[in-house]
């Protein structure tokens, strides 16, 4: 049985050089990386459109790996699409309710996910409060991991190829060949 679609779905202003995102588009097997046509102004309707298009075009199950802005995207996906996924990363979710140019992407939707997903959330994130991320993770049905002083998980709060991310999303069924750092020490996370 073939492996499946791993999706990067990045957040507002897109994951540049250096974001474990990024060095997991150019290191994995069988990627894609979902790519909009406006990263400062996004649109929820645009948005979900193209990361649709993307999942659809995939071939067989997908597994989603979000970030920010495209945790929430994810969750906006009609029924239809979010029947293609096998399970999610949904790393460091946006909160769309307290930045304005996120806006159109609330309400965020409060219902359970058709699919097994993993929510990764610090406590220090200067985007989403850790509370706001453990009542999505509760309303999605997610397992939550809490980190501590991680930031945004992204390059800004050190997070470069990000061994416990690799971890997690191998946890989920994706294929990490060896070689892509799960040797490197993880670190220590809270689960919940």
């Amino acid at each position: 049985m073939a492996s499946p679609t791993v999706i990067i779905i990045p957040g507002w202003r897109n994951s540049g050089p250096g974001h474990w995102q990024t060095l997991w588009s150019d290191s994995l097997p069988s990627v894609l990386r979902v790519e909009q046509d406006d990263w400062v102004a996004p649109v929820r309707q645009a948005w979900v459109s193209r990361l649709s298009e993307t999942i659809e075009r995939a071939p067989g199950t997908v597994i989603v790996v979000a970030h920010s802005l495209g945790c929430i995207t994810t969750t906006h996906l009609p029924p239809e699409v979010a029947q293609r996924i096998q399970g999610a990363l949904l790393v460091a979710p946006a909160d769309p309710e307290r930045r304005g140019v996120l806006a159109d992407f609330a309400p965020v939707p409060y219902q359970r996910l058709p699919y097994r997903s993993i929510l990764v959330a610090s406590n220090n994130d200067p985007y989403c409060p850790v509370r706001t991320a453990g009542a999505y993770a509760r309303a999605w049905g997610s397992e939550f991991v809490r980190l501590n002083e991680a930031g945004h998980i992204n390059v800004d709060s050190g997070h470069g190829h990000w061994p416990l991310g690799l971890a997690l999303l191998q946890s989920l069924g994706a294929h990490v060949p060896a070689g892509n750092r799960l040797d490197e020490p993880v670190a220590t996370a809270l689960y919940s």
